[in-house]
C-alpha cells in the first residue's frame, strides 16, 4: 500500500496541512495547561474534563471510563458491514518527578509532578485529530469512523490499558495507532519500525531473610548482606544465560538496602529492580527462569527469599501493514524523508496489551528541535517538546484515516 499522492484523499477535505491557525494555536495552549496541571495515574480528573469539555464542545459524545478517569469517543457510526472502527489511543497521566525546566512560562504548578514522558503532547494529538476529523464528519466527508481513547494510568503497572480494554475501549476496533515522544528525533519527523518497537518490563522485589549476627561470626549464621550481593550480581549472568541472548533479557537493580551497623550482619536485605524482553515469546517464560535465578543463590548462601514478580507489559509488536500505512500517510503529508527507522527500545509501554487483541502501530514521534544540541531524555525533570510536533502528529494520524478507508 504505497501512495505518492493525495489522489484518494477527498479533494475539499480539511487536511491538517491546511489545520487554521486558530486551532493550532488553541492545541498548543491546550497542551501547556495539560503541562501545568499534570496527575498522576488513575487521578487525572482534571486531565479528564478538559478533555471531555473540549469533545462536547464540537458535539461529539464521549463517555468516561469506569474507573474515573480517562475516556473513549466515538466520530462516525460503526459500519454496517462490520468493518469495524479505526482507533487513536493517548496516555494522559503524568509522572512523579519534579520540574526542573527553571525557564519555562509553562512548567508544572504541581510540586513533584510532571510531564516528563510527553503524554501532555500525546493527548493533544489524539484531541487535535479528533477535532478535525469531527469537522469532516460533520461535513459528510468522514469516509470510516474513529475512536478515541484517551486512557489513564500508563506509567502504573500493569497499565490502564488493561482498564480501557476492560470497560470496552476495543469493542468494534478493527485497528489501533499511537505515537510516543522520542527527543532524539527532530520535531517534523517520524520513527517508525515494524515487529517489536519496545521492550516487556516487569517489576521485581525481593526479600532475604537471616538469623543475623555480628560479623566477627559469619560463618555461624547466615552473612545476609553477601548473599544480597551475590544474588545482584549473580542473578542477571545466570538469567543471561538461560535465555535465548537474542531475547535481550535483562535484570537491572534500582535498589538495594540492609542493614544499619558496621559489625551487625543484619536479619534482613531488600532489592528492586526490573526485568527487560526484547522477545514476546521468552517474557512469557521470564517469571521462571528469573525467580528459579535468585531461589539458586539464596540457597546457596543459606538466606531465605520472599519474591515479588509484578508482570508488567509485554512488548510492542507493530503490525507491518499497520505501519506501512503510517509511513503512506506521513509520505503523503510530509514527505517520505520525513520518515526514519528506529531501533527496539528497551522502554516498556502498555500500549502493547491492544495489540495483543488488534492489528496496529506505534510511531515514535520527534520532539527535538531541529538543530538542538542539549540532550534530553524522557523521566528526566528538563524533559520539554517543541510542540510544531503536534500539527505533525495531527497530520500523520488524519492522513492515516483518509488513506485507510481509500485503501
Amino acid at each position: 500500500m504505497s501512495r505518492e499522492s493525495e489522489a484518494d484523499i477527498p479533494a475539499d477535505a480539511v487536511l491538517p496541512g491546511a489545520l487554521p491557525e486558530e486551532l493550532r494555536a488553541e492545541l498548543v495552549a491546550f497542551r501547556r495547561d495539560l503541562h501545568m496541571h499534570p496527575e498522576l495515574g488513575n487521578q487525572e480528573f482534571r486531565t479528564t474534563a478538559a478533555i471531555k469539555e473540549r469533545l462536547e464542545k464540537a458535539g461529539l459524545r464521549p463517555r468516561v471510563l469506569a474507573v474515573g478517569t480517562g475516556l473513549v469517543c466515538d466520530i462516525g457510526e460503526a459500519p454496517a458491514d462490520g468493518r469495524g472502527v479505526f482507533a487513536l489511543r493517548a496516555d494522559i497521566d503524568a509522572l512523579p518527578i519534579p520540574d526542573a525546566k527553571t525557564e519555562c512560562a509553562y512548567r508544572s504548578t504541581v510540586p513533584d509532578r510532571a510531564h516528563a514522558c510527553g503524554h501532555d503532547m500525546h493527548t493533544t494529538v489524539v484531541l487535535g485529530a479528533g477535532l478535525v476529523l469531527a469537522e469532516l464528519h460533520e461535513r459528510g466527508l468522514l469516509p470510516q469512523p474513529v475512536r478515541l481513547i484517551f486512557q489513564p494510568a500508563e506509567e502504573v503497572l500493569p497499565g490502564g490499558a488493561v482498564d480501557a480494554i476492560e470497560d470496552g475501549a476495543l469493542e468494534g476496533v478493527r485497528q489501533i495507532v499511537a505515537v510516543h515522544c522520542d527527543p532524539r528525533v527532530d520535531a517534523g519527523r517520524i520513527g517508525l519500525r515494524p515487529g517489536p518497537i519496545t521492550s516487556a518490563c516487569d517489576r521485581l522485589e525481593i526479600a532475604l531473610n537471616g538469623p543475623g549476627g555480628h560479623t566477627a561470626r559469619p560463618h555461624l549464621t547466615t552473612d545476609l548482606v553477601t548473599a544480597a550481593a551475590r544474588v545482584a550480581t549473580d542473578v542477571p549472568a545466570i538469567v543471561a544465560r538461560r535465555v535465548d541472548t537474542r531475547s535481550g533479557m535483562a535484570v537491572t537493580w534500582g535498589r538495594i538496602e540492609s542493614g544499619h551497623a558496621p559489625n551487625v550482619i543484619p536479619q534482613h536485605a531488600e532489592l528492586s529492580g526490573t526485568v527487560r524482553c526484547l522477545d514476546i515469546a521468552a517474557w512469557r517464560q521470564a517469571p521462571d527462569v528469573v525467580v528459579a535465578a535468585i531461589d539458586e543463590v539464596a540457597n546457596l548462601h543459606r538466606a531465605k527469599s520472599e519474591i515479588t514478580y509484578v508482570r508488567g507489559v509485554p512488548p510492542v509488536v507493530n503490525d507491518p501493514v499497520v505501519t506501512e500505512l503510517l509511513r503512506d500517510a506521513m509520505t503523503v503529508r510530509r514527505g517520505a524523508e520525513t520518515v526514519e527507522s528506529t531501533e527496539q527500545s528497551l522502554g516498556g509501554e502498555d500500549f502493547s496489551w491492544y495489540l495483543e487483541q488488534v492489528p496496529g502501530a506505534l510511531a515514535r514521534l520527534g520532539v527535538r528541535t531541529p538543530g538542538e544540541r542539549t540532550v534530553r531524555d524522557l523521566h528526566q525533570g528538563d524533559f520539554d517538546a517543541d510542540e510544531s510536533a503536534i500539527t505533525v502528529g495531527v497530520e500523520l494520524f488524519t492522513a492515516a484515516v483518509l488513506l485507510d478507508a481509500a485503501g
